[in-house]
């Protein structure tokens, strides 16, 4: 069984449909490796019982000859997805019992492709953080080594994904968030444009930066992942009206005959250390053999951008989190005197730092 968790996603498939093993072993496999990986704390609701029947209908469809673009795969899904009948916090005390009784967009696609849900990971509150440190669940690990951080926000799906918990997971990105992590990992991250994957059902953080996003140990396996999720959706006025091309086919061609790259001059300063600059100018050479043409380009307001962020993304986030009010739903607090003074109580001890 140990195997099966060193598969991709595209070479797990491709066994399934030859009948080498079924997406109840493969579950399995994936489930064995979360319960002896615990330490890393990856996970916060592991799914284990939902996984085994997730699968069990995954067979049964593919005995039918009904095969989803992700059918039986196992993955992770960030705890900032809402699921239905499944807790889902976004990492924080204030939400740490609210159970959804309704399923993100992203999420429903993913499951109606096929795939298996292992748990949800964990993250920084609310997707605000860069070490996956804050989280009221405590800290994730890196499985590269126990003094390393698993980068943040999505730092859980990340752990998941290089520790061979899951094939595959969700994230989500305002700011760096699966991009950062999943280099951090040693993986595959993927933000994709703003308003191609549907943010409804996302715990918000900044609305207009927020873009759920997907997590692999290869490329392939990241485009699919992309492919199945993407959309248009009528509930979320942000969501793009654009058809969903093949990606994975996109990914693997290797060909970029008629794409211009740019690259800004500000990204390649002189103080660049000489190794990063190596990497980039390595990248650069990759792009320009698979066909692409290099051009130079100037972002001059460059210098200006983690200060726009830092005056959006607050700014957003504090309307967004005004709902978490004790009165509705989430953590409410006790022994407070009027409104104001429960509002007051319930955010101090709700939120984290």
């Amino acid at each position: 069984m140990g195997k099966l968790t060193e598969l991709t996603i595209i070479q797990a498939l491709d066994g399934m449909n030859n009948k080498e093993f079924s997406a109840v072993e493969l579950t399995q496999a994936h489930l064995d490796v979360m319960a002896d990986k615990q330490n890393l704390n990856a996970f916060i609701t592991e799914t284990p019982e939902l996984a085994l029947e997730m699968a069990a209908n995954s067979d049964q469809r593919r005995a039918e000859g009904d095969i989803g673009l992700l059918e039986g795969i196992p993955l992770a899904h960030k705890d900032l997805f809402c699921t239905d009948g499944v807790r889902t916090t976004a990492a924080s005390k204030i939400l740490e019992n609210f159970v959804p009784a309704y399923e993100s967009t992203v999420g429903g696609k993913l499951w109606d492709a096929g795939a298996v849900m292992v748990g949800k990971t964990s993250l920084d509150q609310f997707g605000m953080g860069s070490a996956n440190t804050n989280s009221h669940f405590g800290n994730v690990i890196n499985p590269w080594g126990e003094g390393l951080t698993p980068g943040g926000s999505s730092g859980g799906s990340a752990a998941a994904v290089a520790a061979h918990m899951a094939m595959g997971a969700t994230a989500t990105d305002t700011g760096g968030s699966v991009r950062q992590p999943a280099a951090f990992c040693g993986i595959v991250g993927v933000k994709p444009s703003y308003g191609r994957c549907s943010r409804w059902g996302v715990i918000a953080f900044a609305s207009s930066l927020d873009t759920p996003s997907f997590m692999a140990r290869s490329v392939e396996d990241a485009a699919l992942l992309l492919q199945a999720a993407s959309g248009y959706d009528s509930k979320d006025s942000t969501s793009a009206q654009r058809d969903v091309p093949d990606f994975r086919a996109l990914a693997m061609s290797g060909d970029l005959k008629g794409l211009r790259v740019g690259i800004p001059k500000e990204y390649t300063v002189d103080g660049m250390p000489l190794d990063i600059k190596a990497l980039w100018e390595q990248g650069a050479a990759w792009l320009k053999d698979a066909g692409a043409e290099i051009i130079d380009v100037s972002l001059p307001h460059t210098h200006h951008a983690l200060s726009v962020y830092y005056i959006i993304a607050p700014a957003e986030a504090s309307s967004n989190l005004a709902r978490y009010d004790g009165v509705r739903y989430g953590h409410r607090a006790e022994n407070y005197k009027d409104l104001n003074d429960m509002y007051e109580k319930t955010r101090a001890e709700g939120f984290g730092d």
